[in-house]
């Protein structure tokens, strides 16, 4: 499962290149940040999750107790 702030890989690649995202904000609509040119992208929750390939990385527990 993803949550807020966790590094994923989508199935295909960003045009400039990298295949790592950062999710920014989560809700009916998922926001992700390319972390290479840093172009967002809204995306809706359920084509997010077709297009999910993997998490990568999750955010730090510590951090998910302050929002």
């Amino acid at each position: 499962m993803y949550q807020l702030h966790d590094i994923v890989k989508m199935k295909k690649p960003h045009p400039c290149g990298t295949n790592r995202w950062e999710i920014i904000r989560v809700g009916m609509d998922i926001k992700i940040r390319c972390l290479q040119c840093n172009r967002l992208i809204m995306l809706p929750r359920r084509e997010f999750e077709k297009k999910l390939k993997q998490v990568l990385e999750h955010a730090n527990q510590n951090e998910s107790g302050n929002e």
